[in-house]
């Protein structure tokens, strides 16, 4: 595959994915013009607990108005942990990687649309644009690790555009968190298929800050290790070497575990230490206190 092959067609990926996310955004806006929205969360906006009184919280225009009430379900949770941190138990459910970007494109690049539009819709505005934008590089990315599994760079090239396309594509617009787990875990994967092993690692341990099954990730290190061994070991009958590669595969699975657990005490240490066992959650007192599994049964 040439070089001028590969960049024409990430050019024609980049393209494509754009024109997905505005198709998407035009049809939203059309079909929440012509149509009540069955979820009505986007109105239930308390303020912080710890902060009173937000900074220019309120809706100042129509424009503030439409951007906030897009913000429903699932990214009501996201826009409130960038807010206001998390509050209550059940916000826990959300990793930390999405509310961390909000708050930071909200208090930089976005900063000066504050007193626009308010907190709350620059809030929104910015969890918008980092969903977006991953997408439209998690696309580029879904297609160099494609030419590398499919060893046919038109193949993937249609594989690439199904993806922009797909039919869960709103999931990937919106402020959840599945743009930015698919640009780290696509991208994790494209390095280690590259050899880049350490970068990899990096990736995909971001991964698990967006979405606990990025911790499944750590199976692809675990698969390569157990191959590499084997190969030392029984092939190249280099016992030492065997366990070097054991030892670097599963500090990188660490790695890749080690964001999902620091979130796990974090919870265990807002919601647990310090309370007395009247007022401590069932979870708390468990032998292994994992919090995220607590939540999922309790309130999904």
């Amino acid at each position: 595959m040439t070089k001028t092959v590969k960049v024409n067609h990430e050019t024609q990926i980049l393209k494509l994915a754009t024109l997905s996310r505005l198709l998407l955004l035009t049809l939203t806006i059309l079909w929440r013009a012509l149509l009540s929205p069955y979820d009505t969360s986007a109105s239930l906006n308390p303020d912080c607990l710890a902060d009173p009184v937000p900074p220019q919280h309120s809706r100042n225009n129509p424009i503030s108005s439409a951007i906030e009430n897009g913000v429903v379900w699932d990214s009501v949770y996201f826009v409130r942990i960038a807010q206001c941190g998390y509050e209550y138990e059940q916000s826990f459910a959300f990793l930390p990687l999405l509310p961390l970007c909000i708050r930071l494109l909200s208090h930089t690049v976005l900063a000066p649309l504050v007193s626009v539009f308010g907190y709350r819709a620059v809030l929104a505005l910015s969890g918008y644009v980092v969903s977006n934008v991953a997408f439209l590089l998690a696309a580029v990315y879904f297609y160099r690790l494609s030419v590398m599994i499919l060893k046919d760079p038109e193949a993937a090239l249609r594989a690439s555009i199904l993806f922009c396309f797909n039919p869960a594509s709103i999931f990937y617009s919106s402020i959840y968190s599945e743009s930015l787990y698919a640009l780290f875990s696509v991208g994790g994967l494209y390095y280690l298929m590259s050899g880049a092993n350490n970068i990899a690692v990096i990736c995909l341990a971001v991964s698990s800050c967006a979405r606990s099954n990025g911790v499944v990730n750590a199976g692809y290190f675990c698969f390569q290790t157990m191959y590499w061994a084997y190969d030392a070991l029984f092939v190249k009958k280099r016992g030492y070497l065997a366990m070097q590669i054991l030892i670097c595969g599963a500090l990188r699975c660490v790695c890749i575990f080690i964001p999902f657990i620091a979130f796990q005490v974090y919870g265990y240490h807002y919601l647990c230490l310090g309370r007395s066992p009247e007022e401590m959650r069932p979870w708390c007192r468990a032998r292994i206190p994992l919090l995220y599994n607590y939540i999922q049964s309790h309130y999904w």
